[in-house]
């Protein structure tokens, strides 16, 4: 392998853990469930915290747990200060919050700010105040376009399918104005030019900071604040429906939002501990995400960019070292993620031939479905990857057991939004939130004791489950876990990072004596005679490194 001119980059200085942090998303429906009613819940979460301790990771991230009707599984929030029944209660979080903080272990909660759940107590005011009222203010109101109003206030797209607007029937029964929701029509956006909203924020901040905990992934983060005017908007054909890939959408990464997160640093640093927010931005460029983490605004923001580059040396090489370059111009850290409750897992998503947009899923009649061999390989290779550089990183709950898309749900049980929305021509996102598997041999694999399942989960994932994997060597799991012990004990979430050259189908850098190549080509690379290999991301004999594969070694 030859080491030709070699660029260094370095992740940004600082101490702080977040910098450095691998962070492990818990989708708490699907995690564990104590209660055995086929949801999972905050007592379930608090019986895993030793698996989670064991699997070596920093903390652990909680998608929304709130109050909610469960329109989009909790992501339309009716009460920010409590916990939603299905999932426990306060007393339950706190538990589960002693807990963790026990074990070494974090929590970051998940907070939606753009929008709540239509049956939130201020819309249900709203929609008995009159228009122009204090009460719709809070929301985003809008007579109608057309003669008698008839006609939405302009032609945006929601994310979930349909148009982005809602008209309201008055309190005398006549039709009235129009409301706007980016996602479904049961979860209404807050008007972040209204000062009481941005008052209350601050205060459901607060009432989570004083319970403890250490941070917040912010969703949709950078929806938050609308062009002036709402001016009319049309995508691409082709275009993200999260905003990730067009410039200057109305509806997202409006300058106004930098205003909010300034904002929310200040509350932040009131406590101490060192306190964080992570932003979910689709944003089109590194340069424009970098702006999210600039000093005094959010510490981390995901970097999608990087989860949705290809299976591709030349397009991963790219975006690593902007990544790095971006971010470390603003002084922050990249946040690397590969896989999250809305995107299909990359143990499938890598190894797709045909296109499949953000949010659309993969199902029966995809086209494109994956080799579920090859989806597993390129998986593992690109963990090992991704936990050699600087940074943070993110784990999404089963990707440490290696778990594919679940493809084949009937559509009786579907139930995203993105599904109904669309009439059935986009599967959405049920396929990676299907329930985990524990234990091979126990009703519902171990996700609960009564065999009870929210989503079905395939019978094929009884190889998945975790006490199958604990025992053997090979395992995704003990490969997750030799990572991340590595990754710990050499440090390598801070430093320096030197790029080699091993080919054009290679990403090879190293972290001080550590080296570290990953091969997407076809052919195999010679690595040389004198390698002492410390983790390989599937066996091979030799020094030959196979496709689909990556691995860390030293040389004398």
């Amino acid at each position: 392998m030859a080491q030709h001119e070699q660029v260094e980059q370095s992740a940004a200085p600082g101490s702080e853990w977040w910098r450095t942090a691998v962070i492990y998303q818990i989708y708490p429906r699907s995690f564990a469930d104590a209660s055995g009613d086929g949801i999972g819940d905050l007592p379930g979460i608090t019986s895993r915290l030793d698996d989670l301790r064991s699997l070596g990771v920093d903390a652990i991230w909680l998608s929304p747990f709130m109050t909610s009707p469960q329109k989009d599984a909790g992501y339309d929030v009716t009460d920010y200060r409590d916990v939603d029944p299905l999932f426990g209660t306060l007393a339950d979080f706190d538990t589960m919050l002693n807990e963790a903080h026990t074990r070494g272990i974090r929590v970051i909660v998940d907070l939606v700010p753009n929008h709540s759940s239509d049956q939130h107590v201020w819309f249900q005011q709203a929609l008995k105040a009159a228009p122009g009222s204090p009460e719709r203010a809070r929301y985003i109101f809008r007579d109608g376009r057309g003669e008698n109003g008839e006609l939405p206030p302009n032609n945006w797209e929601s994310v979930f399918g349909g148009g982005q607007w809602e008209r309201v029937t008055e309190a005398d029964g006549t039709p009235g104005q129009w409301y706007l929701h980016i996602f479904d029509a049961t979860q209404p956006d807050f008007d972040w030019t209204n000062e009481e909203v941005r008052e209350e924020f601050r205060g459901i901040l607060r009432f989570w900071l004083d319970r403890g905990v250490d941070g917040f992934r912010v969703d949709v983060a950078h929806g938050m604040i609308k062009a002036d005017g709402l001016p009319d908007y049309t995508p691409a054909a082709d275009a993200d429906s999260m905003g990730g890939g067009e410039e200057n959408v109305p509806y997202w990464g409006q300058d106004g939002v930098h205003d909010i997160y300034r904002d929310w640093h200040k509350v932040l640093a009131e406590y101490d501990g060192e306190r964080a927010l992570c932003g979910e931005a689709w944003l089109p460029t590194l340069e424009k995400t970098a702006l999210w983490v600039r000093p005094g605004e959010m510490h981390q923001t995901f970097n999608f960019p990087y989860l949705m580059t290809p299976w591709d040396a030349a397009a991963l090489r790219a975006v690593i070292h902007d990544s790095l370059d971006a971010f470390g111009s603003v002084g922050a850290p990249s946040t690397w993620v590969l896989s999250n409750h809305d995107v299909i897992r990359h143990a499938s998503r890598l190894a797709l031939t045909a296109d499949s947009p953000q949010g659309d899923g993969i199902g029966p009649k995809s086209k494109g479905k994956p080799d579920q061999a090859i989806g597993l390989s390129r998986g593992r290779a690109a963990t090992t990857l991704m936990l050699a550089l600087p940074g943070s990183s993110y784990i999404y709950q089963g990707e440490e057991l290696g778990l594919p898309e679940a493809m084949d749900i009937p559509d009786e049980f579907r139930q995203d939004p993105t599904w109904f929305r669309t009439e059935g021509e986009r599967y959405g996102r049920d396929g990676c939130r299907v329930p985990l598997p524990w234990n091979a041999d126990a009703p519902a694999f171990g996700f609960n004791d009564t065999g009870a399942s929210w989503l079905p989960q395939p019978a094929s994932w009884a190889e998945f489950a975790r006490d199958a994997e604990e025992g053997d060597a090979d395992s995704t799991l003990n490969l997750y876990k030799s990572l991340l012990a590595e990754r710990r004990e050499r440090a390598l979430g801070s430093g320096t990072l030197v790029w080699e050259d091993a080919g054009s189908d290679a990403v090879a850098f190293h972290r001080g004596d550590l080296h570290v190549v990953a091969n997407l080509g076809t052919e195999p690379i010679e690595l040389g005679a004198d390698v002492s290999f410390v983790i390989q991301s599937q066996p091979f004999p030799g020094t030959a490194l196979p496709p689909n594969t990556a691995a860390w070694f030293t040389r004398p």
